[in-house]
């Protein structure tokens, strides 16, 4: 992958702005059928991440990875700083020794979801964040084996995530304190959802404009 930790910066900020431009209507949709604190939680580790994002691009990806899961474990509340921590350490694990290129990158984020799976208990169609980010793995693993164009494969997985987090609007949630509300979840979407997708298409945005080489 020709995309260096160096860019992590300008991801990290994207993030934060998208997260801040929509943290009324995320905050409205977890009021609804969750604690109402997501967008409170997922800032105060984005605003760590930030503080430490010079840090971060002075390292490999391993490092950084590795160095960014272990922020949002300590500093991101509720169940959201242990599946995100969980999702970037084992991306790093993946990563250990081996040239970083789109597939590999690609097959570690697909670990990554994986591991979020195992520590989450959960699956797609459970009204969560991995109806989000399951699709989203699927689609960046295969846009690298056909070797799609970057932004091609940029704006395919920005589709996936929005088709993902539209999608839990049907589900009946299973996990968390939804789970407690039984068919008053269903009409709404998850508001982890919304911000993993939020999350996903403001790095994708951010590479596709980039002048970084496919």
């Amino acid at each position: 992958m020709n995309v260096s930790p160096e860019i992590l910066p300008r991801l990290i900020q994207a993030v934060a702005d998208t997260i801040e431009k929509n943290a009324e209507e995320v905050t409205q949709l977890d009021q609804a059928i969750g604690d109402g604190d997501h967008v409170v939680n997922l800032q105060r580790g984005i605003h760590a991440l930030q503080a430490q994002s010079a840090e971060i691009a002075q390292t490999d990806w391993v490092g950084a990875l590795q160095k960014i899961g272990m922020t949002l474990m300590s500093t991101v509340g509720g169940a959201s700083g242990s599946l995100y921590g969980t999702l970037f350490v084992a991306m790093s694990k993946s990563l250990r020794d081996k040239p970083v290129d789109r597939q590999r990158f690609a097959d570690a984020f697909a670990q990554g979801v994986e591991s979020v799976k195992l520590r989450g208990r959960a699956d797609a169609g459970e009204k969560t964040m991995l109806d989000v980010l399951i699709p989203a793995a699927q689609s960046l693993q295969k846009s690298a084996a056909a070797s799609e164009g970057l932004k091609e494969s940029l704006a395919e997985i920005v589709r996936t995530a929005e088709a993902g987090v539209e999608a839990t609007r049907n589900m009946l949630a299973t996990k968390g304190r939804a789970s407690f509300l039984g068919e008053r979840t269903l009409g709404h979407l998850d508001a982890g959802a919304k911000t993993a997708q939020l999350m996903i298409s403001a790095i994708a945005e951010a590479l596709a404009s980039s002048a970084a080489p496919t």
